[in-house]
């Protein structure tokens, strides 16, 4: 057992050194043989195989004949699976990557905001009240703010009792830590924030579904304008 878990330790570190080349463009289209990646890794082709599959499953990587191991393009990727989202958020965002992002926040979370308002429990709607009094009192550019942010968000989406959307919690982190750090110069943002926030953390307390939706997607919308400004691109159509 302690050997099992050796390899699976090792294939984990291979498979992130891997991705971080990939998201670097440190390969570029193909990646070198097994045999090459093994001596530079220092390990076993066991164990580079084993890692390689492993990205081959989550559409990260495609094989084929007389070509080799070709990196298949980000939008590919399985989004779906939590450690393909966290490497996907590592690489640096572009115009169409970053309005997908929101795009998929404002299907999400105006709606679990809404189903929070609804049928969230008591418990829960305690526990969004106490990330949001976390958040409230630290500025952007603090090593907590991103973390509380985070926080405030995830607890929205376990709140809604959607089991998809719980699974989507890890895209909903992700996107925040590409988007906030784009956003969090402007001056006014943190009393915006903080206000937005309230809105949408009242309107669940008030048990309103309808006002919480609203709030939530004022609040995403406003990061889209940012963005959108910041890349000089049209932000993505309010739904």
């Amino acid at each position: 057992m302690e050997q099992t878990n050796k390899e699976r330790s090792l294939v984990s570190k291979v498979m992130d050194g891997l991705v971080a080349g990939i998201v670097e463009e440190k390969y570029g289209a193909i990646l070198p043989p097994q045999d090459v990646l093994s001596k530079e890794f220092n390990v076993s082709r066991t164990v580079m195989r084993e890692a390689l599959s492993m990205l081959l499953a989550r559409d990260m990587l495609d094989v084929r004949p007389k070509i080799g191991t070709r990196i298949r393009p980000m939008s590919d990727w399985r989004m779906i699976d939590e450690d393909v989202v966290n490497w996907r958020f590592r690489a640096k965002p572009d115009p169409l990557f970053l309005r997908d992002v929101i795009e998929f926040r404002m299907l999400i979370e105006p709606r679990a905001s809404a189903q929070a308002a609804a049928r969230g429990s008591a418990a829960d709607i305690a526990a969004i009240r106490e990330a949001f009094d976390a958040f409230r009192v630290i500025r952007p550019g603090e090593p907590a703010y991103q973390a509380a942010d985070e926080l405030f968000h995830t607890r929205i989406v376990v709140a809604s009792g959607n089991q998809f959307f719980k699974q989507m919690a890890a895209i909903v982190r992700g996107a925040l830590s590409t988007v906030n750090p784009l956003v969090t110069d402007n001056n006014g943002l943190w009393e915006t924030a903080v206000s937005s926030h309230q809105r949408v953390l009242e309107a669940i307390e008030r048990r309103d579904p309808k006002e919480a939706e609203i709030a939530a997607l004022a609040m995403i919308n406003y990061s889209a304008e940012e963005v959108g400004g910041k890349f000089s691109a049209e932000p993505p159509t309010r739904v």
